[in-house]
């Protein structure tokens, strides 16, 4: 009998197995996998098989709910859907090298019971291990959209009563209280962009034309210059070669450029300087925005990260603007990399092709800044 094979040369068929999950080039084996999760399959094809072998009416679909199960418990241990497909795979072919190897008196009709419960339960766990991602996906969706009606909704609250403070007239404009309404206005206007930019990737819907480097800084400058006058920083801007030009959705481009320039004033001390500033680098543009943030601990996670942790104190928003520009650039064929200076502050560097014919002329250092 197979399962009694199987039960017999257990240890052997788990060592070939895992020899086997060892070498493979690809996908990637983590070291539960190898401890956990191959003897893990091994004893639910055995059980399957015995049961299979008995004369008590078995139902077909058993290693499927097994499977199931599987899937949903190796989700949970963090193995990816083709790590599950592979093992069952190695365990086969580990089976049918031992008995081979031991001349076992295994029948032709057990070897196909063995292939049909295999081809069932790979089928099942990785019908369960997506619907469970999908399910997890759907979940954080949620998550974010109810975060973001809250991140809404305090925002529109804070502008709200700063405006009604200033209706009734003891306060001025110029004040702390006018500079609550601009801090919220202008952080409406980068969550609405974010979220714009957000749907745009998610539908793969970009509209590239050929832009002007020069017109490009202006417009984001022209909004970089509100955010710093409500914070209180001061914000530098340095010219741009007028012969640059890229390929790009303005749209979007002008979103993860934001979305950094807003990082940058909310982690900045106040009083502290934004340097915006953008060049070509070969055939490349560089868009650098450098803060005075103080530098990154080296005890931060990853900073792209989607609900990732934050750099500075400032705990406002959800944790999506780094992310989410960073899917942008990388449509557009680029990258974001920061350089951290400890002790003063971080460069964030928008990386994207410039556009076909463009050649960069050198230009006199002039800089514009807020007062």
């Amino acid at each position: 009998m197979l399962y009694e094979f199987i039960t017999v040369h257990r240890d052997d068929i788990v060592a070939r197995t895992r020899d086997r999950v060892r070498s493979r080039p690809w996908p990637s084996v983590s070291s539960r996998e190898l401890e956990y999760g191959v003897p893990l399959f091994l004893t639910q094809l055995s059980e399957t098989l015995r049961l299979e072998a008995t004369a008590t009416p078995f139902s077909s679909d058993a290693i499927g709910s097994t499977a199931t199960r599987h899937g949903a418990e190796m989700l949970a241990a963090g193995f990816s859907v083709s790590q599950v497909v592979h093992d069952y795979g190695d365990i086969c072919q580990a089976i049918t090298e031992i008995a081979f190897e031991q001349h076992a008196p295994i029948t032709v009709e057990e070897f196909h019971t063995l292939n049909r419960c295999l081809d069932t339960a790979i089928a099942e766990a990785v019908t369960e291990h997506a619907r469970l991602i999908a399910q997890k996906r759907s979940e954080e969706e949620v998550q974010r959209l109810g975060q973001s009606a809250h991140e809404l909704r305090d925002l529109l609250n804070a502008g709200l009563l700063a405006f009604h403070a200033l209706k009734r007239g003891p306060v001025s404009i110029n004040g702390s209280t006018g500079a609550v309404l601009g801090r919220s206005l202008t952080s409406l206007v980068a969550l609405v962009d974010r979220s714009l930019s957000e749907v745009r990737l998610a539908a793969s819907q970009q509209r590239r034309e050929s832009i002007s480097v020069t017109t490009f800084v202006d417009e984001i400058a022209a909004t970089g210059m509100l955010h710093a006058e409500y914070r209180g920083i001061r914000f530098t801007v340095t010219p741009v070669d007028p012969a640059l030009a890229v390929e790009a959705d303005p749209q979007l481009l002008a979103s993860a450029a934001m979305n950094l320039l807003h990082n940058a004033f909310k982690n900045t001390r106040p009083a502290g300087n934004v340097i915006l500033r953008a060049h070509a680098e070969g055939q490349r543009l560089v868009v650098e925005i450098e803060d005075e943030c103080g530098g990154i601990p080296e005890s931060k996670a990853e900073l792209f990260q989607a609900f990732g942790d934050r750099r500075g104190t400032d705990r406002s928003g959800l944790g999506l603007g780094l992310f989410i520009a960073r899917q942008v650039v990388r449509a557009h064929g680029g990258d974001i990399t920061i350089r951290n200076m400890p002790g003063r502050g971080c460069i964030f560097a928008i990386d994207v092709p410039l556009a076909a014919g463009v050649v960069s002329v050198s230009q006199p250092h002039r800089v514009f800044a807020t007062p």
